[in-house]
C-alpha cells in the first residue's frame, strides 16, 4: 500500500483498461485477506446484516469475483462484485475506459462486460460456509441483447441465491441502451415484483439508481421501492451529465465518476432521504475520496458508503485511511456510534 505512489506513474502510462486488468492479476497473486473485525464505533446493521464498518467497494472493480477476499483484507467493510449478467458479455467496443487525471475522474462505457453469472458465482462460497469471508454483495444486470430484461434480473437473482450476502439490482448504468428506462414507475414496479418473487426468503435486495433523476422520479422510485419491500437503495451510479472538466477526455461518451460527481451525488442522496423519510436504508456512492466525504454522506442519511474511482488515484490503502478519518470526525462531533450519525443533518426520521 505504501508503494502505490511509486507504482501509479507506471500504471498511468498504460491504457486504463489494461492497467485495471493487470491490477486484478497482481491482486490474485496476493494471499486472501481476512475481513475486518467489527469496529465498536463504525459497525452498523443494515437489512439484517452487521457490517463491520460502512466503507465498501462498489461494483465494477471486481466484476468477476476474482479478488474480493484480497480487497476485504485491505479493510473494506464489504465488497460488491459484478455487474454480472446471465450470459457472458463482451461489452462495448474499446477504448471504453478513460482516466481524467486532471479532474480525479473516470469516464467509462464498458457495457456490463463480464464472464457471466455461472463462471463468477462459482468463485463465491455460500455465506453459511464462509464465516471468515466477509460481506459480499452480488450486482445483477441484464444482457444487452436480451429479449426480456426483467426475466434476466429474475434469473440473476435465482442464480445468486445462496452465495451472496445481499443482491443489488442495477438499473442505473448509462452504458446499456434502454436500461435506465426500468427506473420508470410502471416498469420498475413490474421489475420489483419479479425480483422479489425470485428472491423469496433469500438475502436482502438492494436497488441501485442513477444520479440523473428529477424530483418526481425520485419520489416515484422511493414509493415503488418501499411498497415492494426493497431492503436498501444505492444512490447512485455514474452520471451522463458533464460539469466543467479539464481533461482532454472530457467529451468521451459514457458515465462520469469520481470527484466531479461529488456534489450531484450528495444532492441526490438528500433527495432520496427526503423521499423515504428514513424508512429505507441508503447506500451512498459517487465522488467519495476521504473521511469528510464519507461523513457528509452519513450525516445526509447514508448508512453505508461505497467507492471505486478514488482507488485509481489513492491506491488500496484508501479504505483504511477513510476509516481513520471517519473515527476522528465522529469523535469530534460527539457521535459514539455510526448509527447515531446517520441522517443527523436532517434530524429524526419522519413517517412516510
Amino acid at each position: 500500500m505504501a508503494l502505490y505512489p511509486l507504482v501509479r506513474p507506471f500504471a498511468f502510462a498504460l491504457d486504463a483498461e489494461r492497467a485495471h486488468r493487470l491490477t486484478i492479476r497482481a491482486l490474485k497473486l496476493l494471499p486472501p485477506g481476512l475481513p475486518p473485525k467489527p469496529d465498536p464505533m463504525l459497525s452498523i446493521e443494515v437489512a439484517g446484516l452487521v457490517f463491520p464498518n460502512p466503507v465498501g467497494l462498489a461494483a465494477g472493480f471486481d466484476k468477476n469475483a476474482e479478488v474480493f477476499r484480497q480487497m476485504l483484507g485491505f479493510g473494506f467493510g464489504f465488497v460488491e462484485v459484478g455487474t454480472l449478467t446471465p450470459r457472458p458479455q463482451q461489452g462495448n467496443p474499446v477504448p471504453r475506459l478513460f482516466r481524467l487525471a486532471e479532474d480525479r475522474a473516470v469516464i467509462n462505457r464498458m457495457g456490463f462486460n463480464n464472464d457471466g453469472q455461472p463462471a463468477a458465482l462459482a468463485r463465491l462460497e455460500p455465506p453459511a460456509h464462509a464465516r471468515h469471508r466477509g460481506i459480499v454483495g452480488i450486482n445483477v444486470g441484464a444482457n444487452k441483447d436480451s429479449p426480456d430484461r426483467i426475466a434476466d434480473y429474475g434469473a440473476g437473482v435465482l442464480a445468486a441465491l445462496g452465495v451472496g450476502d445481499y443482491l443489488t439490482i442495477n438499473i442505473s448504468s448509462p452504458n446499456t441502451p434502454g436500461l435506465r428506462a426500468l427506473q420508470d414507475r410502471a416498469a420498475l414496479e413490474a421489475l420489483l415484483v419479479a425480483v422479489m418473487e425470485a428472491r423469496g426468503a433469500g438475502p436482502p435486495v438492494f436497488l441501485k439508481v442513477a444520479p440523473d433523476l428529477e424530483p418526481a422520479e425520485i419520489e416515484g422510485i422511493a414509493r415503488a421501492a418501499i411498497d415492494a419491500r426493497v431492503d436498501a437503495l444505492i444512490v447512485g451510479n455514474t452520471t451522463v451529465s458533464r460539469p466543467v472538466l479539464r481533461s482532454r477526455h472530457r467529451n468521451e461518451a459514457g458515465g462520469l465518476s469520481g470527484a466531479p460527481l461529488k456534489a450531484l451525488a450528495l444532492e441526490r442522496l438528500r433527495g432520496f432521504r427526503r423521499a423515504t423519510g428514513g424508512a429505507l436504508p441508503l447506500v451512498a456512492v459517487g465522488g467519495i475520496e476521504n473521511g469528510v466525504d464519507a461523513f457528509d454522506r452519513i450525516r445526509a442519511g447514508a448508512s453505508l458508503v461505497q467507492l471505486y474511482t478514488a482507488l485509481v488515484y489513492e491506491g488500496p490503502g484508501l479504505a483504511a485511511r477513510i476509516l481513520g478519518e471517519l473515527r476522528r470526525l465522529m469523535t469530534l462531533n460527539g457521535f459514539a456510534r455510526l448509527s447515531d450519525a446517520v441522517g443527523a443533518e436532517v434530524g429524526p426520521d419522519r413517517s412516510v
